[in-house]
């Protein structure tokens, strides 16, 4: 079994500090300590430093420098610049199976980026490889609005990194109004 730390007199003095204008619960009686808390003037009062130190460079720690990784390459669709030919092929003609789908008619531009940002996490997370997401063709000749920014949120730094590739759909996945995703194989990485 395992004891516990007690909290050093620096961290006791620090929460007290945190927590001095909090009521104590009722029942409850507050330590009271003989060190003075310091009112807000003189923390404010306190000399700041005017310049600081450039952070360490990678020369002054070889070993604890990590590689930089390259940024995404832009997420365009139809393009499969970023995998192999047979499977852009197979991608592009919608002959890879479906591992999931979500359908975002009906839905705010909120709502739709929030479920399609769950989706995708979910779909990476669960190992699944092609995804179908329907967004619908928009109506009375306007392009459609989810249309328009779904591959604008895919391209989004929260989720580029989990999307290999997009590709408009076939027309027995739903055409123009959906689009084949591309998800990456999830590598669990040991630092």
């Amino acid at each position: 079994m395992t004891r516990r730390r007690l909290p050093t007199p620096d961290e006791r003095r620090l929460w007290r500090l945190a927590m001095r204008d909090a009521e104590p619960m009722p029942g409850r009686e507050v330590e009271v300590e003989a060190d003075p808390l310091p009112t807000m003037a003189e923390l404010v009062e306190e000399p700041v430093a005017t310049s600081l130190a450039p952070p360490p460079t990678a020369k002054q720690f070889p070993s604890q420098a990590r590689p930089s990784r390259a940024p995404h390459p832009p997420l365009t669709p139809g393009s499969t610049a970023n995998i192999d030919r047979r499977t852009g092929d197979r991608f592009r003609r919608g002959e890879l199976e479906i591992d999931g789908r979500i359908d975002l008619h009906g839905m705010t531009q909120a709502q739709a980026h929030h479920a399609l940002a769950g989706f995708v996490h979910r779909a990476w997370n669960e190992g699944r490889r092609c995804v179908l997401v329907i967004t619908g063709k928009g109506s009375f000749g306007s392009l459609g609005v989810l249309r328009q920014a779904t591959p604008r949120w895919l391209a989004d730094p929260a989720l580029r990194p989990m999307v290999l590739a997009i590709q408009p759909a076939q027309p027995k996945h739903g055409g123009d109004g959906a689009l084949y995703v591309l998800i990456k194989r999830r590598r669990d990485r040991k630092d």
